[in-house]
């Protein structure tokens, strides 16, 4: 057995294109590694409607040269079977390890299959490439970036000509065609060919910023920036300049890009500590909100001052302030969410006359509602301008938030106001997630597997009025690894996260409110309801 991994190891080893993962998996041959072999070569990393993702290094179970050239070539098969043989492919990047070198990878091997390839000028953030799609009229794109993940991972995006990432079937179709890739010696690379754009589809891009903000709106509000070591920094200030906002006040130690992510656990906002040096550099510069990009700057997170400190606002808080400032702005078209987001938008869209659908959980399906004027995703996910990008994008959800702080603050008001506001006119809307990040995928199995076998019947003293196995898929949602249940005033959903080794849990209370000398101890209320469903869901989930 041992002699057949090392067999598929050096035929692996033999093909492999990069001189570091070659030098790091002949060293594991040498030493007769066979526990890290088998760990990387116990399959190949499945290509889904995310694309790919993974940690860098060597073997099939990993991100590396080798497994991009085979995504690569599966996608351009792909694309050729469906009817675009000559069809352009646009290629981004971040600014992670390898990055560039896949981009590259991805742009010999789209020329060598007879399409045309044309490369972004340098790591720039995602919503750039998701625009340039439909802006250059490709037949697809590809985003080379692990968003927010660990340092030592890496990723593969893939968007078709609509400027939507890909849903199924089509991953399917992409995922069959490389698992037929038997050897890249039958993948041509040749070394040019391919266009590196300039600098004109960012401007096209910075352009259509401007149809975010209302004309003549008020431009005052004063912002601290972070990049949180990714790319988002000089296309958010471009962009801030052309709308006429104050200049950030910028987070400097996270405002190069660096693959390293040195002053952060996790690159993502979300995550504890993450928001720290922002918080900081606030308390010096006393600003009306902290703006937070992701590394690849299609997320958006914003903090608030509050009576003593600085605090993050929910990416569900966000999602329904900018659905509120759209609707006092008279928008008219669908607002759309994803199952796990708060069911506040429904309420903000109902009372405003407004469509509004709900879709499963990712921009993927949320881009793609009929009619879309307005998407977002608890996730820290906007999308503000579907007609510009079919995708979330920190950069215009970053301006249109700015735009309404500059608004309430001509009015003396606050984003904490406002949220005020739509809880006594809505309800109190309270959401919180119970998120477990697990070494062991089993672990996620079996708390999946307990709850469908033993499904809770009550929560914090609510009764559980409906149980849902979302893997049946319901009259408006198609089949997904996801247990919902819906209780007397709360709402929880239970799901394995689609990019990283976690089990998400989102609850949602609703509290309601009179009047605003209530909300004190309507969020006491909606705290302890939540801190208690967290309490019970974890007992019966046994995590």
């Amino acid at each position: 057995m041992h002699d057949a991994l090392i067999a598929r190891a050096k035929t692996w080893l033999s093909e492999d294109p990069d001189p570091e993962t070659r030098d790091e998996l002949a060293k594991l041959i040498e030493a007769g590694d066979i526990a890290e072999l088998t760990d990387r070569f116990a399959g190949t990393l499945q290509f889904g409607t995310a694309g790919l993702r993974g940690e860098l290094g060597a073997g099939p179970m990993r991100m590396n040269r080798s497994v991009v050239i085979r995504a690569a070539a599966g996608l351009a098969a792909y694309l050729r079977k469906t009817g675009h043989d000559n069809g352009l492919v646009v290629i981004g990047y971040d600014a992670r390890h390898k990055s560039a070198d896949f981009a590259r990878d991805t742009a010999a091997v789209m020329t060598g299959a007879g399409l045309r390839a044309a490369v972004l000028p340098r790591p720039l953030p995602t919503p750039v490439l998701a625009y340039a799609i439909r802006h250059l009229g490709a037949a697809a794109g590809v985003e080379v970036t692990a968003s927010h993940n660990p340092p030592r991972d890496n990723g593969y995006k893939v968007y078709l000509g609509d400027g939507s990432q890909i849903v199924p079937p089509a991953d399917a179709g992409i995922a069959a065609e490389i698992e037929a890739i038997t050897s890249l010696e039958d993948v041509p690379r040749p070394e040019s060919g391919w266009q590196t754009l300039d600098d004109s589809v960012l401007d096209a891009y910075l352009t259509r910023t401007d149809a975010v903000l209302a004309p003549d709106s008020p431009r005052t509000a004063r912002t601290v920036y972070t990049a949180m070591h990714g790319v988002g920094r000089d296309t958010l200030l471009a962009a801030f300049a052309r709308a006429g906002f104050p200049a950030p006040e910028l987070v400097a130690e996270q405002a190069e890009p660096d693959p390293d992510f040195p002053t952060v656990a996790f690159p993502n906002p979300e995550e504890p500590g993450a928001m720290d040096l922002a918080f900081a550099k606030a308390r010096e510069t006393a600003p009306d909100l902290i703006i937070a990009n992701d590394p690849d700057a299609d997320r958006c997170a914003v903090a608030v001052r509050t009576a003593d400190d600085w605090r993050m606002l929910r990416g569900d808080e966000v999602g329904a302030l900018l659905a509120a400032h759209l609707v006092d702005r008279g928008a008219q078209g669908t607002f759309a969410e994803s199952i796990v987001s708060s069911s506040l938008l429904g309420r903000i869209a109902e009372k405003a006359d407004l469509p509004y659908e709900e879709t499963l959980t990712g921009f993927k399906w949320i881009a793609r509602v009929e009619g879309l004027r307005y998407g977002y995703e608890e996730a820290l996910g906007y999308c503000v301008d579907p007609d510009g990008v079919r995708d979330k994008d920190g950069i215009t959800a970053a301006l249109l938030i700015t735009e309404l702080a500059s608004t309430l603050k001509e009015r003396g008001r606050t984003l904490l106001d406002l949220l005020d506001d739509l809880a006594v006119e809505h309800g109190l809307h309270a959401t919180e997630q119970l998120s477990v990040r697990v070494e062991d995928l089993s672990v996620i199995a079996n708390a999946m597997r307990r709850l469908r076998e033993q499904p809770p019947t009550q929560l914090a003293g609510l009764p559980v009025t409906r149980a849902e196995d979302l893997t049946q898929g319901t009259d408006r949602l198609p089949p997904t690894d996801g247990l919902r249940y819906t209780l007397d005033g709360a709402r929880v959903i239970v799901r394995p996260s689609g990019t990283e080794p976690k089990l998400k849990c989102y609850l949602e209370v609703v509290v309601p409110v009179r009047t605003h000398a209530e909300l004190p101890e309507a969020h006491t209320t909606a705290n302890g309801l939540l801190t208690a469903i967290k309490r019970d869901l974890s007992t019966a989930a046994g995590i």
